[in-house]
């Protein structure tokens, strides 16, 4: 799948790269969907002897492609949920020389960095790659709930039902974007819903 090119935004807005192995220790390898292009296209074998994969298939067919790189460790579950705390286990496990890849879809490397963060890893020391859809992780300003996979603007919050604009803000604490009520002045007036990059 061919990488989506962001348009010019604000400076909170996450820019993400592109994949390249560096020396390490160890290293982790967290991707979902279409993330796994981005392990397959700079995966080593040098660097698989060393590597844990954790992927999220999201019904993409990549599972057997990346057991086939050999990596040291390697899970598959249907989730991040379900990830989590294999994430949480190899961070706190981790020794001096970890190197961390994040590829795949925004809400996944948002959550994903956050984790390592927690665990002292600067957020500048983490590699992302985005692959796949350019939907959005989007938390309401005003009940303070998450909606996942946000691909149309405005969208209806899926805690509190409020009709919301999508923002470009991006909050690294929350690893989701923020959406504020597009009629608050208006009641009842909202525009039609569009793709947020359309």
């Amino acid at each position: 799948m061919s990488k989506f090119t962001f348009p010019e935004s604000i400076k909170s807005r996450p820019v993400y790269g592109t994949l390249a192995p560096r020396d390490g220790s160890a290293h982790l390898l967290v991707a979902d969907a279409h993330g796994a292009e981005a392990i397959l296209d700079m995966a080593t074998p040098e660097m698989m002897a060393k590597a844990h994969i954790i992927y999220i298939p999201k019904g993409e067919a990549f599972e057997e492609d990346l057991r086939a790189l050999n990596p040291a460790s390697f899970y598959s579950g249907p989730s991040y949920g379900a990830a989590e705390p294999r994430l949480r286990k190899a961070l706190q496990d981790a020794k001096m020389g970890l190197q961390v890849y994040l590829a795949g879809t925004e809400g996944l490397m948002g959550q994903a960095q956050n984790e390592a963060m927690a665990a002292g890893i600067p957020h500048t020391a983490i590699q992302t790659e985005h692959r796949g859809s350019v939907a959005r992780r989007m938390q309401c300003v005003h009940c303070k709930g998450i909606t996942e996979d946000v691909e149309t603007d405005p969208f209806v919050c899926s805690h509190c039902g409020l009709n919301l604009f999508v923002r470009d803000h991006y909050s690294r604490r929350l690893a989701a974007y923020q959406g504020v009520r597009v009629d608050a002045e208006d009641p009842g007036n909202v525009p039609a819903p569009k793709g947020i990059y359309e």
